[in-house]
């Protein structure tokens, strides 16, 4: 008899929101749990058995010196490696965090900054080891992360978008809030997933999904700005759930700089 596949789940800097979403998934991971040896969850039951692994999910920004060296210990137990949700493909939101001094934070959060032991960025895993395959979000959609392990554990290609937000947007006959509304969004520049939520609410796309493929930012900024969006709120919009990840934090930094 075929030994079932094993699987991990790993935390580190984050809220804990994309791996709710795999619980969330309610009867298609009862579904997956039938066909999956899960020794490492911690969010969903306190049963550890020692790796080696053939999926690890890795939820989480690095954002501490033990972070590195357990992240290192991490991708060495996993045959495959995939990143899940905005923090761990981008940074996160603690990624903001970059374009500060780690000392003035620490000092007006801690009674006492000098017994808390932080790196003066959040990273990405991508940045301190090998990764097979990347789930964007915050948090992830459920059923892109059950494809994307059917198809790591099958040995086939995972089905993620390539398109952005605005395919969905029309896909769901929402109606621009960029052009109706004069709102400034990211759509135009951000990886599908979300099912378009906060355009169908007249709310602007806040990037939660990262950028897309080849994203132009420059002139999408650029049309907002010569619309009167004021620079620095185009720095707000860009610098937010995924700040860190290059295309985004590319287009912040220029726009900060020429304020």
């Amino acid at each position: 008899m075929t030994a079932k596949p094993r699987l991990a789940v790993f935390k580190f800097a984050s809220c804990d929101g994309c791996q709710l979403q795999l619980l969330d998934a309610q009867d298609r991971l009862l579904e997956l749990a039938g066909r999956v040896q899960i020794d490492h969850f911690l969010e969903a039951s306190s049963r550890v058995v020692p790796g080696p692994y053939d999926v690890g999910l890795v939820e989480g920004s690095i954002t501490t010196a033990d972070d590195v060296e357990r992240i290192r210990d991490i991708r060495r137990q996993c045959r495959f490696l995939v990143t899940i949700g905005a923090c761990a493909t981008a940074g996160g939101i603690q990624a903001l965090r970059n374009w500060g001094r780690i000392d003035d934070f620490l000092s007006a959060v801690y009674a006492t900054p000098d017994t808390i032991a932080a790196l003066a960025t959040s990273t990405a895993i991508a940045d301190h080891v090998p990764v097979d395959f990347e789930l964007r979000g915050c948090p992830i959609d459920r059923g892109q992360l059950l494809d994307l392990l059917t198809a790591v554990l099958l040995g086939r290609k995972p089905h993620l978008p390539g398109h952005s937000v605005c395919v969905e947007c029309k896909a769901r006959g929402i109606v621009c809030v960029a052009v109706a509304k004069g709102v400034p969004c990211l759509g135009p520049v951000t990886q599908a997933g979300c099912g378009a939520i906060c355009p169908a609410h007249d709310r602007e796309c806040f990037g939660c999904f990262g950028p897309s493929e080849s994203p132009n930012l420059v002139s999408l900024t650029g049309f907002y700005e010569r619309r009167g969006t004021p620079r620095e709120s185009l720095v707000r919009l860009v610098r937010s759930f995924n700040a860190a990840a290059p295309a985004f934090r590319a287009e912040s930094d220029r726009l900060e700089a020429s304020e």
